[in-house]
């Protein structure tokens, strides 16, 4: 603090600040700076921040990953990593992914001139499809939709047989880091939406990229630095909450999906439930969110039932403290074309349920009374 006393004191309150070396807070504080003295290892929040650095160190323990890189949504995370390609590069996709995230990759692919394919990465057939000139690999696993399982470690092999090279990209929003670590399973990058479980509370929007090569992780820090793309400080520091209580609301997730599952298994309204294989290795557990196939007769009538719904909300949200339910065709797919979406196996009759905290009782309830209503009338 300057205190001479021949300055103004419009001048002196400009510059008066509190002692922080005897604050010793016991939760870090929100640094809103945009800026720091030039001898600061932060420098510039566009570069880094005490919070967003904290994040990333929160995730890469959970990631058990040596370096982590916030930034401001998944989808920017999944574009800070399209941009690791050159034009000319082949990219391949699994066939079921987020539609947001199909149509990047086509847009991405037509403005700088890479080779895009798509392939069911969950059977044989698909990845004996891998070309010999593949750059990179990116796959949900659980995927979006139908929560297929996708065995990371088997692509990365086939992938490097072919191309030693060849970047394999793990979006690993669903399953979280709490019950898969691409990581250890032969990724060389994971990702995921911040938004959704980290979050858990539907008010705070982020994404994060994990890796542990040193020079692929400046080079991802490069990028995010030009391109703007780093998280907040506030959003940071709202996320690094959340993660105090991350294993918690994870276990519930888990236990409500299980009591769900078993109550839609037998419904005669429902064709089909879809939830991942647990095999203990890759996916260590899981819950949260479920789809379910509505009978071909009632394939036309999700309008219907989730009006019926009284306790789940409607939209794209999922991860958080209250149900929801979607349609994907409608929703998270909306932006694809409907040959686009037939392609990959959607109809209208696809359902998904994202489930809260909510008492499981209570939630069969009404379901139960949403499923009435389709089959009184």
């Amino acid at each position: 603090m300057n205190n001479d006393k021949t300055c103004h004191p419009e001048t002196l309150a400009l510059h008066y600040r509190i002692d922080n070396s005897v604050t010793r807070p016991v939760a870090t504080p929100i640094y809103q700076n945009s800026a720091f003295s030039a001898d600061s290892p932060y420098f510039y929040t566009r570069k880094s921040n005490p919070n967003s650095v904290e994040l990333e160190g929160a995730l890469a323990i959970l990631e058990k990953a040596e370096h982590v890189i916030s930034t401001t949504t998944g989808m920017s995370a999944l574009n800070l990593v399209l941009q690791l390609l050159h034009p000319g590069d082949h990219l391949v996709v699994n066939k079921h992914i987020y539609g947001c995230s199909y149509k990047l990759f086509q847009r991405h692919a037509e403005q700088y001139g890479l080779k895009l394919s798509l392939l069911d990465l969950s059977c044989e057939e698909g990845q004996e499809l891998i070309p010999a000139d593949v750059a990179m690999i990116i796959l949900e696993t659980p995927t979006n939709p139908f929560l297929k399982t996708v065995p990371i470690r088997k692509i990365a092999e086939l992938a490097a047989a072919r191309n030693p090279a060849c970047l394999i990209v793990v979006d690993n929003t669903w399953a979280t880091p709490l019950f898969q670590k691409p990581l250890e399973n032969g990724a060389h990058i994971s990702l995921a939406s911040a938004t959704k479980y980290i979050s858990g509370h539907s008010d705070v929007m982020g994404g994060y990229i994990a890796v542990n090569d040193e020079n692929l992780a400046e080079e991802l820090r490069q990028t995010r630095f030009y391109t703007g793309a780093i998280l907040d400080p506030h959003s940071a520091w709202l996320l690094r909450r959340s993660l105090h209580t991350f294993p918690l609301r994870m276990r519930e997730h888990v236990r409500v999906t299980a009591r769900l599952a078993e109550f839609l298994q037998p419904r005669p309204e429902v064709a089909k439930v879809y939830l991942p294989e647990v095999d203990g290795e890759q996916l260590r557990d899981y819950g949260g969110i479920l789809f379910f196939q509505l009978q071909p007769e009632l394939c036309r009538r999700y309008s219907e039932f989730a009006r019926a719904l009284t306790l789940f909300d409607t939209g794209t949200g999922m991860a958080c403290v209250s149900s929801m339910v979607a349609q994907p065709w409608s929703g998270s797919h909306a932006s694809m074309t409907t040959e686009e979406k037939l392609a990959m196996g959607l109809d209208e009759g696809l359902v998904r349920l994202c489930f809260g905290f909510e008492k499981p009782e209570d939630l069969i309830a009404d379901l139960e009374r949403a499923f009435t209503s389709l089959t009184s009338g």
